[in-house]
């Protein structure tokens, strides 16, 4: 009796349910993009360096804030040349290029990157180089690790 009162409301015939569509996203090959990725940044990071081949002198000092625009880098090799990023500039051409790059960038930052063989008199004479050419925010660039003045080592 019951069955035929359901029947009669539902018209006598019964009613097929639709199956919805699934609104999930696979993320499986997501994952496994990423991971690539992930390992080809991996292996390509240490590539980027920027500048010559140099021997950092070590301090204590910590890193520097990241900024948005990638600060300008000069090195100073133990042969003594002069590198702008990375393009060898002669020392008589330095001064025209730093000002030609001051122009055309919005930050005065500049990193300089100098061999620890490099006597302190010549680093000052490249320093005061970019200064004049408009950069007055220089950092100078260390290797971590190095002595501190309590004595300890890093």
């Amino acid at each position: 009796m019951k069955l035929d009162m359901a029947e009669e409301r539902s018209g006598g015939r019964r009613r097929r349910r639709r199956s919805r569509p699934v609104a999930e996203i696979n993320v499986t090959p997501f994952v496994d993009v990423m991971l690539v990725l992930l390992i080809v940044f991996m292996v390509a990071a240490p590539l980027l360096t920027v500048g010559g081949d140099v021997d950092l002198p070590k301090t204590a000092a910590g890193a520097l804030p990241s900024e948005t625009e990638e600060p300008l880098t000069v090195t100073l090799t133990a042969e003594g040349a002069i590198v702008i990023q990375t393009t060898e500039t002669p020392e008589t051409e330095f001064l025209t290029r730093l000002r030609g790059i001051a122009q055309e960038r919005a930050d005065d930052k500049v990193f300089l990157r100098a061999d620890g063989a490099i006597p302190y008199a010549r680093v000052m004479q490249v320093m005061g180089a970019m200064n004049a050419a408009g950069f007055g925010n220089i950092g100078l660039v260390t290797d971590l690790g190095g002595p501190t003045f309590d004595g300890s080592g890093g």
